[in-house]
């Protein structure tokens, strides 16, 4: 487990002797969260430390609808474990209706992110759940008569239940950063493990975690088509930017990274996602422009789709692989080997 130690969350008052004496320290409280067995430790801003009460009441946030701007959404709502943490919409449906451009990505191993969203804009998880909360997605913006988030902070500080965890954990009442700070310490334990997923049980030596039909689809991926160019380690991303052909048919393309690097070379390139809950997680690619699992191993084996800025060199593999049917159901059957099975339970809300 990710050990990390951490003051207690109180320091009861000791009696004091009419003679005086001295307050005695209280003994560090060990914490435990999970973290992907096998790889580096997660990185904890210095400023958002993880206790288990901060976690608490982020997890409440994450799944409170009251705090988008319409009352309609929660994080989790777009964020669902029957949808291997996307909502299985072609792209995002956001508060108030709107419609959004792009898919929602999943939310497995999110802590360890260098960069957010698809086109790596933010670079922090605790900016990122700001992004999200006051922009489409939870429609917090305080513009056309929606709520900011500050008004929402002051709905929040009016249920007892919140104003009271938001004062035993900042030391004051609900903020924005506050909120920002609570909700990305409870989405640092969204985490694959040993226990909830039989791929990162067989990377870790269970060798029976996987039966012999999605071991080949392994060796396929990893060895064959090299789908580790981009899919790599246990976080199955190398949380780079790859232009794949994606939507560059259209007439106004979305031109992903290069919108972020200003870089023309970055154009129509988006971050790797991780294939944790692959197959629950359709329809695939950032605007959900391919429908199935076969289909989407279909055109990233035939070697994407041609473009003035496909990256050939990492798709080169794939392609010059020449996968014959039975190879191709081999690792359409690995990448359902990565089902994760999430087992947080929802919280009672104040």
């Amino acid at each position: 487990m990710f050990r990390l130690t951490f003051l207690a969350l109180c320091v009861t008052a000791l009696m004091m002797s009419a003679c005086g004496g001295e307050m005695e320290t209280p003994e560090p409280e060990p914490m435990s969260w999970p973290e992907v067995a096998g790889y580096a430790l997660m990185e904890i801003p210095p400023d958002n430390a993880m206790t288990a009460a901060k976690v608490a009441l982020g997890k409440q946030l994450y799944y409170d609808r009251r705090l988008s701007g319409d009352g309609e959404r929660s994080c989790y709502g777009c964020h669902l474990k029957e949808n291997g943490l996307t909502d299985g919409r072609p792209t995002a449906l956001g508060a108030f209706d709107k419609q959004l451009t792009r898919a929602a990505p999943t939310m497995w191993n999110v802590g360890y992110y260098e960069s957010l969203y698809w086109d790596g804009r933010s670079g922090a998880l605790e900016k990122q759940v700001k992004g999200a909360w006051g922009g489409g997605n939870m429609g917090a913006s305080g513009n056309d008569g929606a709520p900011s988030m500050d008004d929402v902070c002051a709905k929040l500080n009016e249920i007892p239940g919140y104003a009271e965890q938001f004062q035993t954990v900042f030391g004051g009442p609900a903020t924005p950063d506050h909120v920002a700070y609570a909700v990305a310490a409870f989405m640092r334990t969204i985490v694959t493990t040993t226990e909830n997923s039989r791929f990162v049980a067989f990377r870790n030596g269970a060798e029976d975690a996987l039966n012999e039909q999605e071991k080949r689809g392994w060796t396929i991926f990893s060895e064959k088509a090299k789908c580790t160019n981009c899919h790599d380690g246990l976080l199955l991303s190398d949380m780079q930017f790859h232009n794949v052909g994606i939507g560059m048919d259209a007439e106004n393309p979305d031109i992903g990274r290069a919108k972020i690097s200003e870089d023309e070379k970055d154009t129509g390139a988006f971050k790797t996602p991780s294939l944790y809950d692959i197959a629950k997680s359709a329809p695939y690619f950032h605007d959900g422009s391919v429908a199935t699992l076969e289909e989407a191993v279909e055109l990233m084996t035939s070697g994407g789709k041609e473009n003035e800025y496909l990256d050939v060199d990492n798709l080169a593999d794939a392609k010059n692989a020449d996968l014959s049917d039975d190879e191709k159901a081999d690792l359409v059957a690995f990448l359902k080997a990565l089902d994760v099975e999430y087992t947080i339970a929802e919280p009672m809300l104040p």
